[in-house]
Parts: structure tokens; sequence; C-alpha cells
């Protein structure tokens, strides 16, 4: 095997970076809210996350469970901090996983055997205690993902998010939507079983005509990083058409890096950039999408 071409000096490797986070961007002048993140999968301490994203302008999150443990996380975590919403569910991928097992332990939970039907009643009865909770303002991350589950295991991702629909409905609560390669099969969903009052597409992949379809029906579209990206130019134009009231902005951190950044650990302190992509694409100034975003979310999950 030959031996690997030196690095000159004064460079580096791309994949180096990989692991570094992006610097602090501009701060933002208008305080805004992530709508969506993951704080337990993130580095760093909590307060080091909060710290960091209040010296940009991003003053609120809400903090979002994907299974049972991380879930109690999510609201204890809400509980301890004034600037933390939780919300609360079993993840569409989660829910087969439940009934079926997970022999690879692909999960955070390690592998495991399945539990049947039961088990999913029973994590989904501790969904339903959790979201009773005041500093519980959603149910989600719940829907359907099609990319990652199999035809084997969409009955139980299908029955999960119906359930989590009506805890959303019976708890007065949020409901935020993972909706993955699903467009069709989630929007059948909210019809059949009659949506929340209050409803989010977390990190929105759809197009300019789902858009509308989400308008007409009152739902909220959340755009992640991914709306920065060169490829993006559907999601560019789903928040050109969106009505300003129905927009949220989020990072799904640590996932979907907005540019420039792609690929590196992505923190609740990079909201900035979505937001200024946002406005960029609706063709208006920072502030005023900024300050949008902000009613918005506080709207959407009621704090």
């Amino acid at each position: 095997m030959s031996a690997s071409p030196a690095v000159p000096s004064g460079s580096r490797r791309k994949d180096d970076d990989r692991d570094t986070p992006p610097p602090l961007p501009e701060p933002l002048r208008v305080a805004v809210a992530d709508s969506h993140t993951h704080l337990d999968m993130q580095r760093g301490t909590v307060e080091e996350a909060l710290r960091k994203a209040a010296s940009v302008g991003v003053t609120t999150v809400v903090q979002v469970g994907c299974d049972v443990k991380g879930s109690r996380w999510a609201a204890e975590t809400a509980a301890a901090y004034e600037n933390i919403h939780a919300a609360v569910a079993l993840h569409p991928n989660e829910a087969p996983r439940i009934v079926h097992g997970d022999p690879d332990g692909w999960s955070r939970q390690g592998a495991r055997p399945g539990g049947g039907e039961a088990a999913l009643d029973e994590a989904l009865a501790e969904i339903e205690a959790l979201a009773a909770l005041d500093h519980v303002k959603a149910v989600g991350e719940t829907g359907l993902d099609h990319f990652r589950t199999g035809p084997e295991g969409m009955a139980a991702q299908e029955r999960s998010f119906r359930a989590h629909i009506e805890i959303a409905k019976r708890r007065g609560k949020a409901l935020v939507i993972h909706d993955r390669e699903a467009h069709a099969d989630v929007l059948r969903v909210l019809r059949e079983e009659g949506a929340p009052e209050r409803t989010v597409f977390h990190c929105y992949s759809g197009d300019a005509e789902m858009a509308r379809e989400c308008t007409a029906a009152g739902y909220y579209m959340s755009f992640a990083g991914t709306v920065t990206f060169k490829n993006a130019a559907a999601l560019r134009e789903a928040v050109a058409v969106a009505p300003a009231e129905l927009l949220l902005v989020e990072t799904d951190a640590p996932y979907l890096t907005p540019a420039p950044y792609r690929g590196r650990p992505n923190a609740p302190y990079l909201i900035p950039l979505t937001v200024r992509a946002m406005a960029a694409a609706r063709g208006i100034d920072e502030d005023a999408m900024a300050t949008a975003l902000a009613a918005n979310t506080a709207r959407a999950f009621a704090y």
C-alpha cells in the first residue's frame, strides 16, 4: 500500500474540519426561537448551548424527544429552564423498533427484542402522561418515515402516528410532524384523524404545491438548514409562497447544519444563517422575517 501524500504546510484536509463547531454568525437584531432541536444529542452542556444561542439572538428553544427516555429528558429539562419548552413523542422510526425489535441496536436504546403491540401501548401511555405536563408544549416528533422504515414496520408506524394525533388533541398540545418521503400519506392520516388546532411540519421538505396544501389546512411549516443548500430551490420556493404567519425556523441540531458549514456540528446558535436564507427567499429584510418567526413560534407552541 502506498503512503498517503503529505498535507502541505499551512493547509488542512477538508475532513479535518468536520468535527469543529462553526463560528458564531452575526447576531440577529430581533430575537427568535429554535422551534426544533435535540440538545441531548449535542456537545457541551445545556447552559453552554443556551448562552451561545442567546449571544446571537436565539433566546428560546423547543427541545424534542424521540423516544421515552429522550422525552423524559425533554420534560425534565424544560421544567428546569424558563426558555426551553418540551415536545414529547415516539419518533416514527421508534414505533416499529418497539413492536418488532431492534437487533442491530441502531437507535440510542441499543439492541433489543420486540415487545409487540403491548409494548407500544405502554410507551404511548408514558408519552401521554408527559404530554399532560404544563411545560410540555407539543406532542412530537411523530409522523411517517418511508425512508428508513420498510414495509414491515409501516403498520406500527401509522398506528403510532394516529395515537399521537389523539394525544395532542386530548391534551390541547401542538403536534410536531416528522415527514420523510411520506408527504401524501402524512396528509391523508391528518385528514382521516382530524389534525389538532396547531400542527407543525418539522424540517419541512415539501415543495410549493404542498406548501399551498398546508396553508389551506392552517399547518405551520418549519424550515431547517436544508433551505440554505444549493440544491434546495424547491424549499426556497415553498418559503416564498407560504404565508408569513405560518413559517417557523429550526435547527434539528445536531443535524442539518446550514451552509456554508454543511456536515459540521449544528446547534441553536446557527439559526441566524437559516433566518437570513428565508428572508432572502421572500425578498424581505431579516428583521421582518425574525419578527414573524418569533411571533409564530410562540403562537404555535402556546408559550
